[in-house]
């Protein structure tokens, strides 16, 4: 671990967003609820799409739970310490539960980047390959996918992770972030061998998001193609209404997520890293739920069901 004159320093001082005390309140009572509408609205979706036969035996729904369910994740291995952050405006974290906060935050990232291709190569089916799509994404190839999804996310960050244990870190052992993200972590070694932590970083970094890019964007260019060669506007509307969320969604999280660990914009502005990984972390998983639900036709009348069924319920039993 981390040797410092014979003994184990394994402790740092978190810094998050310097605020006037007075709005400490007003900031902390904004975030808890946009954890709780986030943990909530991605919820409504899964249980929504696992009550609804029609929805759950359509693997874009398919994958859209599992999506939801790493949002909860994501923003849940973020939050809470957060907003304690905020009400103490310091924080003493532990070098363990930072590094366990940052494998989680890097793994379920990974596994949303994956699957958010995976969603991309399942539209390029629908739209592209018609006639093909039910037997190439069967139930088993679906669940195939996503455990791939999971598995190769879990696994890239763990290398990562070792190495993060075998270097040193030095005074003033200050995190100046909101959370143990990768380069303020760094930002605190003094180790002489960091720069082949940087370069696992970045390799790994562009393995998963460039990688994740490049097989979305040839999906988009491919439906695109396929859109256009459509007769009628009603018929090219619906074909991009079915793809218009997700592409949505991507934007939202690998324009950000490039910036910081692709580009070299996170060792050279703090502060811009902070506010990014604030989209990225807090804002992103927000919108998700709502993009799902507001674009999409078949989530929409799900809904509008079961709120239906709730209320006619109700009058009835009063």
């Amino acid at each position: 671990m981390n040797l410092m004159n014979g003994t184990y320093y394994t402790q740092f001082i978190m810094n998050g967003f310097s605020m006037n005390s007075c709005l400490q309140s007003t900031v902390f009572l904004v975030f808890f609820l946009m954890y709780l509408i986030t943990v909530s609205g991605n919820l409504v979706i899964i249980v929504i799409i696992h009550t609804s036969n029609n929805l759950k035996q359509t693997p874009m729904y398919f994958f859209l739970t599992h999506l939801s369910f790493i949002e909860i994740c994501y923003t849940t291995a973020i939050s809470p310490n957060f907003l304690d952050l905020i009400l103490k405006g310091q924080k003493i974290i532990p070098l363990t539960d930072c590094l366990i906060q940052l494998y989680l935050f890097l793994s379920l990232a990974s596994v949303e980047s994956f699957l958010l291709t995976t969603m991309a190569y399942d539209r390029y089916l629908a739209i592209c390959r018609p006639l093909h799509y039910q037997n190439i994404m069967s139930n088993k190839m679906c669940s195939n996918f996503v455990l791939s999804c999971w598995f190769a996310g879990l696994a890239i960050p763990s290398g990562l992770i070792i190495l993060l244990c075998f270097i040193q870190y030095c005074a003033p052992f200050t995190i100046n972030h909101f959370f143990c993200d990768l380069s303020p972590l760094l930002a605190t070694s003094c180790s002489s061998n960091i720069h082949h932590v940087k370069a696992f970083e970045h390799f790994a970094a562009s393995c998963v998001l460039l990688s994740s890019i490049f097989v979305v964007l040839t999906s988009y260019i491919y439906i695109a193609k396929t859109i256009l060669k459509i007769q009628s506007s009603h018929g090219r509307k619906k074909a991009f209404s079915t793809c218009a969320s997700h592409l949505t969604v991507v934007i939202l999280f690998f324009v950000p997520g490039i910036l910081i660990y692709v580009t070299p914009l996170a060792h050279q502005s703090v502060t811009l890293n902070k506010w990014i990984s604030l989209l990225y972390t807090e804002v992103t998983p927000l919108l998700n739920p709502f993009v799902y639900s507001l674009r999409n036709k078949d989530v929409q009348l799900t809904l509008k069901k079961y709120l239906n069924f709730y209320f006619v319920g109700s009058v009835r039993r009063k």
